[in-house]
């Protein structure tokens, strides 16, 4: 079966044997005509007549990444039998979806680094990145007009205003050194693991959607909620785990600029549970890079999160999630698609190796 590249956020170029040391070669085998189409459909719905819309569009669209939400999207609906071809627009919705929360993320935190290279907002200033983003988002519920499946409509819509919730929430809450962990599981939940969540979840819909039609056997709704918490928990892991590699990482793997977050002033879970465990003189001086809005001090805060066991606690918390999210899997039958759904899962959990 011919492949696409090795990054699947690249051009849909087919290869044979390119991804063979990629830990997610297999998976992206399973579904690669599939991916093919949906990184071909991707650039045709990015058109505009305003130049400018286009190349930050396209820019941003093939910075790289894995694009796991897409691909939870074509695994989730043909887990649960679906045929045809609407999992290639929904994919698309998604990563539309996606790319414009990373462009208006990137306004809000005033980044200039993202996957190794330089934002949109870096390179052709605030004021175009939020507009292509808005974009983005317009065209994305254009899609989904053509989609006309009110159910994935509706989960969507909720989707998009609660990641909007979940950004408000973190911004409200730069600096706040009391914020709990709860708190901040209700952050992540809204502003990270809703988007996967939605995709899984809608994946699932347009395959019941589908079998009402007559297109084979109808999912239950077990075999739904499930695939729909599946996608949650795998978000909430995905983003643990990244809250773990902040500390504990490679810089130049990751792609981003080490202590961004703490020179935003945002808590993420290692620092919330250092304030909560580590020694008084040590909390005071998270206390004091926090309201410094600086970076200067990651070495010695990467060594408090360590000596306190804030970040060996961060690490369950994402393996916790991981095996909540396999757990779910219980509920579908037997398929490649369904293994490929763990093996996704297991490969996001081995990033804390």
């Amino acid at each position: 079966m011919a492949f696409m590249s090795a990054s699947p956020g690249g051009s849909a170029v087919a290869q044979s044997n390119a991804v063979d040391d990629n830990p997610l070669a297999e998976i992206y085998r399973l579904v690669a005509e599939d991916f093919e189409h949906v990184n071909a459909l991707i650039p045709l719905r990015l058109t505009s007549d305003v130049a400018l819309v286009e190349e930050i569009g396209q820019y941003i669209v093939e910075s790289g990444g894995k694009r796991l939400r897409p691909m939870l999207v074509l695994l989730s609906s043909q887990a649960l039998g679906f045929k045809g071809d609407a999992h290639i627009n929904l994919a698309a919705i998604i990563e539309f979806l996606h790319t414009a929360t990373l462009l208006h993320d990137d306004v809000v935190d005033s980044s200039a680094l993202r996957r190794g290279r330089a934002t949109a907002n870096d390179k052709w200033g605030n004021a175009p990145s939020v507009l292509v983003g808005d974009f983005l988002y317009s065209r994305a519920f254009e899609l989904m007009v053509e989609l006309a499946n009110l159910d994935v409509m509706a989960v969507l819509a909720r989707a998009t205003n609660t990641i909007a919730e979940g950004e408000v929430m973190q911004l409200a809450n730069v600096g706040n050194c009391e914020m709990t962990e709860s708190d901040y599981r209700q952050v992540i939940r809204c502003k990270t693991a809703l988007l996967f969540e939605a995709a899984s979840h809608t994946g699932a819909l347009i395959a019941a959607k589908q079998a009402q039609t007559g297109g084979g056997d109808q999912p239950t709704e077990h075999a739904i909620s499930a695939l729909r918490h599946f996608g949650l928990h795998f978000g909430m892991a995905y983003q643990l785990i990244d809250d773990w590699l902040d500390y504990a990482g490679d810089p130049a793997v990751m792609g981003k600029n080490v202590g961004d977050d703490l020179a935003e002033g945002k808590l993420t879970l290692p620092l919330i549970q250092a304030l909560d465990t580590a020694p008084q003189k040590d909390r005071a001086f998270i206390r004091e890079a926090i309201n410094a809005r600086s970076c200067a001090s990651i070495d010695r805060i990467s060594e408090i999160v360590k000596s306190c066991g804030a970040l060996d606690y961060t690490r369950q918390a994402a393996v916790n999630e991981g095996e909540r999210a396999i757990a779910q899997l219980d509920a579908l039958s037997d398929s490649p698609y369904r293994d490929a759904l763990r093996a996704l899962t297991d490969y996001s959990l081995s990033r804390l190796n």
